[in-house]
């Protein structure tokens, strides 16, 4: 599967996608994903309470504060009832892409 697959299947299922922060955000809606929610800071607990969906795709950076941060938000959300998908962080990370916020020039480079 390609990127572009991804991203179809995450707007077809209308996912919520899950980032750190704006920047992240703006970069996910550039390359046409819908539904991005921006952690921005906020404390977990309130993140976990704000989201009521059934299944979420979270794409913390891949960078070790990242992958702590997607290891707690997983837990807490899967305790929650909540479905993680994780297609997409896996393919990410088969790329050599570690900031979600650059996810927008890497797919230019891959597509044009």
């Amino acid at each position: 599967m390609e990127l572009q697959d991804y991203i179809n299947k995450i707007n077809e299922k209308r996912l919520l996608v899950i980032v750190e922060g704006k920047n992240d955000e703006k970069a996910l809606k550039e390359i046409g994903i819908k539904r991005v929610y921006a952690i921005n800071r906020k404390a977990i607990y309130k993140v976990v309470d704000e989201i009521n969906e059934k299944e979420v795709v979270i794409l913390t950076d891949l960078d070790p504060e990242g992958k702590k941060l997607y290891s707690i938000l997983r837990n807490q959300l899967q305790t929650k009832g909540v479905k993680i998908n994780n297609k997409l962080r896996e393919f990410l990370f088969k790329t050599e892409l570690r900031q979600i916020e650059g996810i927008n020039h890497y797919f230019e480079k891959v597509y044009k």
